[in-house]
């Protein structure tokens, strides 16, 4: 009704026109190194990551978060606040935890594949470079492509439905604590059908893992 009145009265809208682009071209950054092969055979060969958004107790936050594909496991994460311009901290933090605990492991010297999209942090050069000092190999989704990056939008896609319905926001008092939950949760407890219903610490565990 609302389309049908406002082409009677001439009434037209102000929109930007914004350039077409492709979905689907490589990214000009970094090439894509998985192709779609997802196969691994130990911790830290193939990482996925990405930054999720969400509200806790009337507060909107950025929660950036690194995915071992071998067994599923959170092995680096940060939240902070979004409303005050923390992203690249954010990004930052959560790189520098993953890269520590690739250390802390026993997996310094193996080399590891790191998968994001294209957004503007994973490809600032300020970011990569913290790469320059690991034995890390950049890769990326085509543009406009999410299903180049089936494991973390999985991820993704169940934390945002379970966050609320797991976990009572209530029983915490900051962020922090809620996501540490989460993610102890998602190592330590949940059993997964991708590994043999063990959870993804058992799973690397009884594999001989760190």
């Amino acid at each position: 009704m609302v389309h049908k009145v406002c082409k009677i009265l001439n009434i037209k809208s102000k929109a930007k026109h914004y350039k077409y682009k492709r979905p689907g071209e490589e990214s000009i950054k970094f090439a894509n190194k998985i192709c779609g092969n997802w196969n691994t055979s130990r911790p830290f060969e193939k990482i996925v990551s990405d930054t999720t958004t969400f509200w806790f107790k009337r507060k909107k936050y950025d929660w950036t978060f690194y995915l071992d594909v071998f067994n599923n496991e959170i092995v680096g994460y940060d939240v902070r606040d979004s409303m005050h311009g923390n992203g690249i901290l954010n990004h930052r933090e959560a790189l520098n935890n993953m890269l520590d605990n690739k250390i802390k492991r026993g997996y310094k010297d193996l080399e590891t594949i790191v998968h994001t999209d294209q957004g503007s942090v994973y490809s600032s050069m300020s970011f990569n470079n913290i790469f320059n000092s690991y034995r890390v190999t950049r890769s990326m989704s085509r543009a406009g492509t999410p299903t180049d990056n089936p494991v973390i939008e999985s991820k993704n896609g169940w934390i945002k439905k379970e966050m609320y319905i797991d976990f009572d926001i209530n029983n915490y008092s900051t962020v922090q604590e809620f996501i540490d939950d989460i993610v102890y949760d998602n190592n330590y407890l949940r059993p997964s059908y991708a590994l043999n219903y063990k959870t993804p610490i058992e799973y690397k565990t009884q594999l001989g893992f760190k």
